[in-house]
């Protein structure tokens, strides 16, 4: 069927911000059919000769993806190759495509790469909640600026500090664990007689029973298995994710070892060196940093209250001598984490085949002998030993907030160094210190919530810690330590600055609505202007281009957040109590500020904490739920884990080889055509992987993307590995390449948008029209609906790029081209890349991506 394009009036430039007062409307390219067409098909292609060459379509899809019945348009499909994680379908008549050409000579054979139960599989991904602020910390490494050459220290002191910020998460995470097993249980509740009558699992643990577990240093031995269990739990979920994902060899050796800096430009674009998809090395080695940093803080959570006991039982100023060495050993083994944190990080040029054996063995295993014997001598009899008060060490959160905050603010300074050497990255370049803030944020609000909720569970809600409303005589009531408390007071006011920001964002669009409906009619030749019909247009395009507008909001609330924080640390400090009590004597409206924020902080955080165990739970026992909840792992999880071990694994790290493997052996294998086609993130997949094939191969591939974050979103928070400069890059080195898009897209935008000049190379196509009518027409009786994100396959735009794209393939010079070999099934050896069949055991190259 032949298509008429409409090119109608408008600015040819894309959607602006949604602040941008009196923007242009964007240009919209209407392709409209001549005759309707029904889906799943909107648009013929032309009919192909007999003498076309094979060709095949291969669909990535987006986030959530769709089953292959669905996406493939027919109910009948089978499993072409993979398992039942990820896979690649066919419908059922096209099984043998290669084998019978005649049935559809020229015509691209459609089949599908399914991914999606690779974030959204069984009901062990409901524990991936808990692994939140990990993956926001892991993607805070991936967020730097462009970094040129002679920035090389740069980009290692950036890798550096963002992975100490990840192990701080992991240490924050097991001491809230600590504190509310070793000190709300073992020291405080079960050390009151009232606390531990209240509960018969308790009342073995009081010292009125005079059992064997009633003593402090036996209560903390016992109540140390829990957070020492987690520790385990993460490592198990690590291990296990990393033998499917990580521990993988990559299929073929397909890109060129590249000898240039690793993490800087200068050398191939990061996503194409052969070592890029395979983390195998680093993930192990930090996996036994992590879990030795876990055991460790459980033994320090006990032998510090039991080292101080001993000191003052001795009547000397110092631990007797195993205490002097058990402090010794506890140095030791913090600095020993600290440096394997701070040792070299990915190696990109290469796949790395190697392990760290004697640091993935023994670190673990002598923290975890540390701690066996710590436990050995805290059950050690102590008669008149007593638990009064907050258990020794809560003064750890506070140094870990400190911390934190200074890796946040040095991580900027090295930001915004390179961003001055590079170009390019949201906010300045700071994008990376924002989302590293906003994971020490989630980690903190998560662990203090919890310790927070046991607190008031177990004592008194109205005033947790030494601020409590105990009355003279009576026993302390139980709670956590003071900053916890000051943590959970600056929620509303954080709260209230995301709404302001909210207001004002909506303000903005509401306003570029208003501007953008008088022209939204005009863009729709013949068509009679519709008041209700232009405003629901043109709010579609306003609330698109909010996405513009989301790293300032993020940069705002990274920066409240970290002003925040600091505000509650220096509160808990100098006052050492509640915000409530602090503020007992203070001016009315001060006082009542104070208490207020202070209980709608205490009602949010156990109200987020119900709200998250619900969401574990039903994730664990509905399919429905945990792809829905999947849709934030398809986002965060692409990237490897490259800052912490116990993040969500990488999925790409299977997805981008499944994919590189396909494309290289169907097309060496039949010598025919291939455009790759992703939708949404499914883009991302694809870009990835068409960066990792050989150049042969690459000649006789296309790429075409639709509603595609490439640029809009990861070339602003990834520029290093998706700013202009490696797409730029990527269009070079892939002749056929197609985008399309539209307005009304909160997601997708051009990719290369005033990027390459010549028309008959350009890339970006759009904005398409959407709706594809204004009005009721002869071909669009009903009102067509704004599709934004979704059905580009429905645009007949789709169709015919996409067979534009074929028939360049068939006219590229190469292989199968007119300058090569004919295209068809080829005999002989195959011609693809030699596969490593052994590990290759060679020297680390000095070169490292941070």
């Amino acid at each position: 069927m032949s298509a008429s394009v409409l090119r109608v009036l408008g600015s040819a430039a894309p959607a602006r911000d949604a602040g941008a007062g009196a923007a242009a409307a964007p240009r919209v390219e209407a392709t409209v059919p001549d005759i309707p067409t029904p889906r799943p098909r909107p648009a013929a292609e032309p009919a192909p000769s007999a003498a076309a060459p094979l060709a095949l379509e291969l669909l990535v899809h987006g986030v959530a993806g769709a089953p292959p019945e669905e996406l493939l348009g027919d109910p009948r499909t089978v499993r072409v190759t993979g398992d039942s994680t990820a896979a690649v379908f066919r419908r059922a008549d096209d099984a043998d495509a290669e084998a019978h050409p005649e049935r559809g000579p020229g015509r691209p054979v459609p089949e599908v790469y399914c991914w999606s139960r690779l974030t959204s599989g069984n009901g062990a991904r409901a524990l991936w909640l808990l692994l939140l602020p990990f993956m926001v910390a892991n993607l805070a490494h991936w967020a730097r600026p462009p970094a040129p050459a002679a920035a090389a220290r740069a980009v290692r002191a950036y890798g550096v500090l963002v992975r100490l910020i990840a192990l701080s998460l992991t240490v924050l995470l097991i001491a809230a664990a600590c504190e509310v097993s070793l000190d709300l249980f073992a020291w405080q509740c079960a050390g009151s007689e009232p606390c531990a009558a209240s509960s018969s699992w308790l009342a073995v643990l009081s010292p009125g029973r005079g059992g064997w577990w009633s003593q402090p240093g036996r209560r903390l031995a016992l109540g140390a298995l829990v957070p020492a269990g987690l520790t385990w739990l993460l490592w198990y979920l690590s291990n296990r994710t990393w033998s499917a994902y990580e521990s993988q060899p990559p299929p073929p050796a397909a890109a060129e070892p590249d000898e240039a800096e690793d993490g800087v430009e200068g050398g191939a674009p990061a996503l194409g060196r052969p070592g890029f998809w395979y983390g195998r090395r680093l993930v192990a080695r930090l996996r036994a940093a992590h879990t030795a940093a876990g055991l460790l803080t459980v033994a320090a959570a006990v032998a510090v209250p039991t080292l101080r006991y001993d000191a003052h039982a001795a009547g000397a100023a110092l631990p007797t001598a195993p205490g002097r060495i058990a402090q010794a050993l506890l140095v030791t083994g913090g600095v020993v984490v600290v440096g394997v944190v701070c040792r070299r990080g990915r190696t990109e040029s290469r796949a790395d085949h190697r392990l760290d054996r004697a640091v993935v063995t023994l670190l673990p295993g002598c923290a975890l002998a540390l701690l066996a014997a710590v436990l050995c001598y805290a059950c050690w009899s102590r008669p008149g030993w007593t638990s009064t008060g907050r258990l020794p060490g809560d003064f750890v959160f506070g140094a870990l907030m400190l911390a934190q905050g200074g890796c946040v603010l040095a991580l900027a300074a090295v930001a915004a160094h390179l961003h001055r050497r590079g170009t390019g990255g949201a906010l300045r370049g700071l994008g990376g210190p924002a989302v590293a803030m906003l994971g020490c944020a989630l980690g903190g609000v998560m662990s203090g919530g919890v310790a927070q909720r046991v607190g008031d569970w177990l004592g008194d809600p109205g005033g947790p810690g030494p601020g409590g409303s105990a009355s003279a005589g009576t026993a302390q009531p139980v709670g956590p330590p003071v900053l916890l408390s000051w943590q959970a007071a600056v929620l509303p006011p954080l709260l209230l600055v995301l709404l302001l920001a909210a207001c004002w964002f909506g303000v903005r669009g509401a306003r570029a609505r208003r501007v953008m409906a008088g022209s939204v009619a005009a863009e729709y030749p013949g068509a009679s202007p519709d008041r209700a019909r232009s405003r629901r247009i043109a709010g579609a395009r306003a609330a698109a281009a909010l996405t513009d507008s989301a790293p300032w909001f993020i940069g705002a609330v990274s920066t409240v957040t970290l002003f925040l924080g600091a505000g509650a640390v220096a509160g808990a400090w100098l006052s050492g109590r509640s915000p409530g009590e602090a503020a007992r004597h203070a001016a009315p409206v001060l006082e009542s500020a104070a208490q207020g924020a202070q209980d709608a902080g205490s009602w949010l955080v156990g109200f987020g904490f119900v709200l998250f165990v619900t969401l574990g739970r039903r994730a664990y026992k509905d399919a429905s739920a945990r792809r829905t909840i999947g849709i934030l792992w398809d986002v965060g999880t692409f990237w490897p884990r490259a800052a912490h071990p116990f993040a969500p694994p990488c999925y790409a790290e299977r997805a981008v080889p499944d994919l590189t493997w396909r494309m290289t052996t169907w097309t060496e294998r039949t010598g025919g055509r291939l455009v790759i086609s992703g939708h949404s993130q499914g883009s991302v997949l694809a870009a990835a992987a068409v960066w990792q094939l050989p150049p042969a191969v690459r000649r006789r591939v296309a790429l075409l993307t639709y509603g595609s974050p490439l640029a809009r979103l990861y070339g602003r928070w990834f520029p290093a590995y998706f700013g202009p400069g490696p797409l730029t890059a990527l269009h070079r080195e892939v002749e056929c390449w197609r985008n399309l898009w539209r307005a009304t897209d909160p997601i997708g935008g051009p990719v290369l948008a005033g990027g390459e000049r010549d028309v008959d190379r350009a890339v970006d196509r759009g904005p398409l029209a959407d709706p594809v009518a204004y009005g009721r027409t002869a071909l669009h009786p009903l009102p067509a609906p704004i599709l934004g994100h979704s059905d580009y396959q429905a645009d007949p735009a789709f169709a015919a790029e996409r067979a534009a794209l074929l028939a360049r393939l068939a006219l590229a010079p190469g292989p199968g081209g007119p300058d090569g070999p004919q295209d068809g099934p080829q005999d002989g050896p195959e011609r693809g890349p030699r596969l490593s069949k052994e590990p290759t055991a060679v020297a680390d190259p000095p070169r490292t991506a941070g």
